[in-house]
């Protein structure tokens, strides 16, 4: 309600004046939810989770881990929000909640006794001063890379917002604060600076020998040789991103090695979808031109049917070629769709990432349930369908607000059926 009346009185004063007291508003309402729930994140262990990509996969395999060593947590990230056992998906269409929502998660994550809340953290959410008054104990730092670069103005901006998440800490009374870092990113120095008593890193280096497969990883870990279902080098780091904060909570390493080997999938995160099918259909987040990539990587020997639309609509327009010229690259067929248009033409949207395909001839189909549909029609024994750009999300985001509720999962594995009960 705050924020909608924001919304309107910016739309009558200068900017220049919303802006100067943006920062104090934003500062007071952080100070505001948090005083309202008593700050709760000083009587629990809160660790956080950010970086570019691999957060939401991280949160849910650290929380795995916990689990598994008997610790009881609360979870908070872009596919579910939980307190102990009670779950619910995702449905805010943002990785980071609201203020008062995240603190108030944390009081119940309090209330209900849990050891630990672990929590996703964004740079747009910094941003919006999401992150202040939410006392850390850990923050694990993965990657960094080019994103959301319209909404902050440029990539030092961007890494600007993810270190203040990091700086903060600072101000947090937990007696241990520590970070720790994916040294093989080439930003890693700039987050071991900030002040912590503790700082922890780890890299691939740690895996070594590792092999990367379509049907999952084998790796070893403290010299012992693991195997996950999950599969990629991005899931290797964010195994290893996990692991090592849950070594940092004093989790055993048979319990580690046990949640790695059982972990099936993360929804949304090349989740496989089963429905008898004699082809492999994928539904991936990947969002970005280095995530797509990583994506068709693991399935350049496989026959590649291509669904992807570009970007949300306004926003990070500079890839939307490149996501072109990567399915062009590594797809068999291309099928091109709409994924959030919000306030931008959809079809210009599909253009952009069509201006970056040159060897094939995309076929465009706007209505993404007859695009899913258009790829397992076309799909034969042993193809592999990628459905990119959404993964979990709950809504198509159209003009004015406007959403249409949505699961790649659920439509493509009804459209399975539908096809099979055509034959």
């Amino acid at each position: 309600m705050l924020d909608e009346t924001l919304n309107r009185t910016k739309s009558f004063l200068p900017a220049g004046i919303v802006n100067f007291f943006r920062p104090a508003y934003h500062w007071s309402l952080a100070w505001l939810a948090a005083y309202h729930y008593r700050f709760p994140s000083r009587k629990i262990k809160v660790i956080a989770v950010t970086g570019t990509k691999g957060k939401s996969t991280t949160t849910e395999i650290l929380n795995a881990m916990l689990e598994a060593a008997g610790h009881k947590t609360a979870l908070s990230n872009t596919i579910r929000y939980k307190v102990g056992d009670q779950s619910q998906r995702n449905l805010f269409k943002m990785s980071m909640p609201g203020r008062f929502f995240a603190q108030k998660l944390i009081r119940q994550a309090v209330d209900a006794g849990c050891d630990y809340v672990i929590m996703e953290m964004t740079s747009q959410g910094a941003l919006l001063y999401r992150h202040r008054f939410i006392e850390l104990d850990t923050l694990v730092f993965t990657n960094l890379s080019p994103e959301h670069i319209e909404a902050h103005g440029s990539y030092e901006n961007y890494r600007e917002a993810k270190l203040a998440i990091a700086r903060n800490m600072k101000y947090s009374h937990k007696p241990v604060r520590t970070i720790i870092v994916n040294t093989d990113d080439n930003e890693a120095q700039k987050f071991l600076n900030c002040p912590t008593e503790k700082k922890i890193t780890y890299s691939i280096h740690d895996a070594e020998p590792y092999e990367i497969k379509k049907e999952g990883l084998e790796f070893s870990l403290d010299g012992q040789l693991v195997r996950s279902h999950l599969s990629g080098l991005f899931n290797l780091y964010n195994i290893l991103a996990a692991t090592a904060c849950a070594r940092n909570e004093n989790a055993h390493p048979n319990d580690i090695a046990k949640v790695i080997e059982n972990i099936l999938t993360i929804p949304g995160r090349l989740e496989k979808i089963e429905a008898g099918q004699p082809f492999s259909i994928i539904v991936d987040y990947a969002h970005t031109a280095d995530s797509l990539e990583k994506v068709y990587e693991i399935y350049k020997s496989s026959r590649i049917i291509a669904v992807l639309g570009g970007t949300g609509g306004g926003r990070d327009t500079w890839k939307r070629t490149k996501m072109g010229e990567l399915a062009d690259k590594y797809a068999s067929e291309i099928i091109l769709t709409d994924e959030d248009p919000y306030d931008e033409d959809p079809q210009k949207i599909v253009n952009d990432v069509a201006s970056g395909i040159k060897n094939h001839k995309p076929t465009i189909i706007m209505d993404r349930r007859l695009a899913i549909r258009e790829a397992i029609q076309k799909a034969q024994k042993g193809d592999v369908i990628l459905i990119t750009g959404k993964g979990t999300d709950p809504y198509i985001m159209g003009p004015k607000g406007t959403k249409i509720p949505w699961s790649d999962a659920k439509v493509a594995e009804e459209e399975v059926r539908s096809r099979e009960k055509g034959k």
